[in-house]
């Protein structure tokens, strides 16, 4: 949302509505906090939605984007019938307020301008037990190539084989420790290292899941970063010869996927998801619930530092088809689009 808003900014007046916080959230972006009412009825949810109302009121907008809460869409292009509303999902919506069956899904699609989603993957799951619906559109995730650090060449590469993510079952941190620790034995030379935590923040709590796995991990020799600023893990990802992306769940995007992809290194992801369309070709793919699977890839692509260099240079070029500059047009064309009809 971050980069999308500067791209939006540089053309016609833009602002970011969002909860108030102790500190604005962009130093580069028209960031409106938004209070909601003590006095308010209704839930928190319900609370806040009012109080975005009363916000908008004031900014008259030409168009209004909401980001992953379909009730709050559907609300407001109620309040707001004559400005066009726009959905973008970020996640599966069979799981949100009023879209959780087909009817209701269909609802979002006839009473809001789009319904953008960011992987086909994604869009869908929205039009499960739909069919075809020409309101419903793909946006991908845009990367921001320029603002990265500058991958090492392959030969120039750590042995480092790199996880980085939540520290949860659903992102398949401890298939990434049984994996690697299995395959670290026939490696001399080579690594493990993971970055993040349970959530995001420094504060992250201490989980279960993540003591066990803490120990799992000592024991082979991983070592755990914790959760660390985004350019500690980019540079990270420019030195690290391999990066894997082992989720179990289907993930919606995968945008650790793709800044592998761009920071040049050779991606190993699951198949699940919106993984495969992200990397398509620039990766390969291991089972995420079979780790002896998952080992004996990273194995083979450790010993063979061409397949490395390939698959490196095919994810920086895929990676540029997601870069700011295009998909920011592509947002563009589309608020374009939308505006004049």
């Amino acid at each position: 949302m971050h980069r999308l808003a500067r791209v939006a900014g540089s053309d016609v007046p833009a602002a970011v509505v969002g909860p108030a916080t102790a500190l604005p959230p962009f130093q580069d972006v028209d960031f409106r906090p938004v209070r909601p009412a003590f006095w308010a009825v209704g839930t928190g949810a319900r609370r806040y939605t009012l109080a975005v109302e009363r916000l908008l009121r004031g900014l008259a907008p030409d168009l209004i984007e909401v980001h992953n809460r379909p009730d709050a869409a559907l609300f407001l292009a109620g309040r707001f019938p004559a400005v066009p509303c726009v959905l973008f999902l970020h996640n599966d919506p069979r799981g949100m307020r009023v879209a959780t069956t087909p009817a209701a899904r269909r609802l979002l699609l006839a009473r809001l301008a789009r319904v953008v989603s960011v992987s086909a993957f994604l869009r869908g799951l929205l039009l499960e037990g739909i069919g075809e619906n020409e309101q419903a559109v793909v946006l991908p995730n845009p990367i921001e190539c320029a603002v990265l650090p500058k991958p090492l060449p392959p030969a120039a590469r750590s042995p480092l084989i790199l996880f980085v993510g939540r520290m949860v079952s659903d992102k398949g941190a401890d298939l990434f420790v049984a994996a690697a620790a299995a395959a670290l034995p026939r490696l001399p030379g080579w690594r493990a290292e993971m970055y993040g935590a349970d959530r995001f923040g420094q504060a992250s709590p201490e989980t279960p899941y993540l003591a066990r796995l803490r120990r799992r991990a000592a024991e082979a020799g991983i070592a755990l970063h914790g959760y660390r600023p985004q350019a500690e893990v980019a540079a990270a990802m420019a030195e690290a010869a391999i990066v894997v992306v082992p989720s179990r769940w289907p993930e919606p995007f995968g945008l650790t996927a793709l800044e592998a992809m761009a920071a040049g290194a050779a991606l190993i992801a699951s198949p699940r998801g919106a993984l495969p369309e992200i990397a398509g070709g620039a990766a390969r793919y291991a089972d995420p619930d079979d780790p002896a699977a998952l080992a004996e890839t990273i194995v083979a692509l450790a010993r063979d530092a061409l397949a490395r260099a390939l698959l490196g240079e095919a994810g920086r070029a895929r990676a540029r088809t997601f870069d700011l500059p295009r998909v920011g047009a592509a947002l563009a064309a589309l608020r374009a689009d939308i505006l004049a009809s």
